[in-house]
């Protein structure tokens, strides 16, 4: 069911966020200063994954970067026109990143066509390689290589490969975005009784990688309302530019149990290292 705050969910959610809390590291003062590229499929990604880990690492004078590989231009085409959601989506990407304390020359729209990234695999990963080349940083984020949309883990293949041609050893912080589109995060709908043991396989997975994978955990309380005055600056995605009920928010996801999975206070992220290109 849908909106899913039945005991057992509420008990699982518990459970799992306590079982991560006690295994997971956090970043130390030496980590927040490590200069960093966030990479994200689209304007409201970064604030949503990574928000309050922006704000704290900028706060302890790391050098960050904010790199939309997609335009967004597709997120409401049967409201508005492609030409207007990449103009307005694009300015909100910059507020919303001046709110998280960095510059606008520091964030970068590569403008490739929303939905439509995994043709232009190619050229993109040239131009993350470049970026990479003329901004060299010490971490790197990205999507999850487990994400469920394909602008996401197209993202993530992207830049992956990109890291490969690069010449240095950059630690890699993978964050989740529709992942947490599971139980017992979000509902599980049962529309469909032949579909039920393949739902729930599939939640069952989504929890154990939660628990092996996410083990390093950013500490966000004390930005959490920077953090969303960030996030309310993607307005098209947490408003109704249109007043229409068509026109789908963040807080329409899974009643808006999805986006309360970006609202906590800590970010978690998948830790590793990699070693570019000798």
């Amino acid at each position: 069911m849908a909106g899913d705050r039945s005991f057992f969910a509420v008990q699982a959610r518990r459970w799992i966020w306590g079982a991560i809390k006690l295994a997971a590291s956090q970043p130390d003062d030496n980590d927040l200063r490590r200069d960093a590229i966030v990479f994200a499929p689209h304007p409201d990604d970064e604030t949503l994954a990574c928000g309050g880990t922006i704000i704290r690492k900028v706060r302890a004078g790391a050098d960050v970067r904010i790199v939309f590989l997609a335009d967004g231009r597709h997120s409401h085409r049967r409201m508005m026109s492609g030409g207007d959601l990449k103009a307005i989506r694009a300015r909100e990407g910059l507020a919303a990143a001046a709110v998280l304390g960095l510059p606008a020359e520091n964030v970068i729209f590569l403008e490739f066509e929303d939905r439509h990234l995994q043709g232009s695999q190619r050229a993109a990963r040239q131009r993350v390689v470049e970026i990479l080349r003329r901004h060299p940083p010490q971490e790197i984020f990205l999507p999850y290589s487990h994400e469920t949309t394909e602008d996401h883990f197209t993202t993530h293949r992207i830049v992956v490969s990109a890291i490969r041609r690069f010449h240095e050893t950059v630690r890699i912080y993978e964050y989740p975005i529709w992942f947490w589109c599971h139980w017992p995060w979000a509902g599980m709908p049962l529309r469909s009784r032949r579909n039920i043991p393949a739902r729930v396989k599939r939640n069952c997975l989504s929890g154990m990688r939660l628990l092996r994978d996410f083990r390093y955990a950013v500490y966000v309380g004390d930005v959490l309302e920077q953090k969303q005055a960030a996030l309310r600056q993607h307005r098209s995605q947490m408003e109704r530019l249109v007043p229409d009920p068509r026109w789908r928010t963040l807080r329409d996801v899974a009643n808006g149990e999805f986006l309360d999975c970006f609202l906590r206070e800590y970010e978690l992220f998948r830790r590793s290292l990699r070693a570019g290109k000798r």
